[in-house]
């Protein structure tokens, strides 16, 4: 039985006392549907950690209900209750996590750690940019204006994809296609925490794209195989939905 250390007060000095971890409060998930928060379902699952899940469903403009900025004052997901914290951003999160588990999921080999500590920044400093102009690109698009205007809003949206998230899409994800050439996983030839923080954009780019990434399609097809995995999203769902308003052009260079 794993146990906790408390404290209890007996004359000046405080005494350590064990306590079962069953005891201590709850490791919480604030899951949104169809967001990053898969991403900590995972990594919770490849840990081993026991958690409940308080799953938000999004409105009918895809965006998170009120009820979350309860939760934490961003309203968004993932947000996680844990240790007497309420932690925000996935990859805050998952640093988090890895430092209290004595590095789990964390490589030990010098330049296995500078790649890791690359991409688990890189997924949302770098990768996830592009991908949300090009969500603006697709809404412009799609939006209902008069038809004397339509033609204008087109050449708007087309000149941001052809000036800056096409080229950009095709660079990154082009880049991510060949380190994975060289090695199985981003950090190595095992599963890390920076694996785990790459999903998000990974699934992005290659749901709405025809880019050919043969290296990140059998990346994606190896991850998401794990048992792991499987458990995160039967708790919580897909990380996007199959239709979901992400780039549909073909990002090639």
């Amino acid at each position: 039985m794993r146990l906790k250390e408390s404290t209890c007060w007996t004359g000046e000095r405080p005494t350590p006392l064990l306590l079962p971890m069953s005891e201590s409060p709850p490791l919480i998930v604030h899951h949104l549907e169809y967001s990053r928060s898969l991403r900590v379902l995972w990594l919770l699952e490849e840990l081993g950690l026991p958690y409940e899940i308080k799953r938000y469903a999004r409105d009918q403009n895809f965006r998170a209900p009120p009820e979350l900025s309860a939760v934490h004052p961003l309203g968004r997901s993932p947000v996680v209750e844990v240790d007497g914290h309420v932690l925000a951003e996935s990859g805050a999160i998952i640093e988090y996590f890895v430092e209290r588990e004595g590095g789990k999921l964390r490589p030990q080999e010098p330049e296995a750690l500078l790649q890791y500590r690359f991409f688990l920044h890189y997924a949302e400093g770098s990768a996830m940019p592009p991908l949300l102009v090009q969500l603006l690109v697709e809404k412009i698009r799609a939006q209902k204006v008069p038809f004397f205007l339509k033609p204008i809003t087109g050449k708007i949206g087309d000149g941001i994809e052809k000036g800056f998230s096409g080229p950009a899409i095709a660079t990154h994800f082009g880049f991510v296609d060949a380190e994975l050439a060289k090695r199985p996983y981003f950090a190595g030839s095992e599963l890390s925490a920076a694996d785990i923080q790459m999903i998000y954009p990974v699934e992005a780019a290659l749901l709405r794209s025809t880019g050919v990434w043969p290296n990140l399609r059998a990346w994606q097809q190896r991850v998401t195989a794990r048992p792991a995995y499987r458990r995160a999203e039967s708790r919580g769902g897909p990380a996007m939905p199959a239709q979901a308003s992400l780039p549909t052009r073909d990002h090639r260079p």
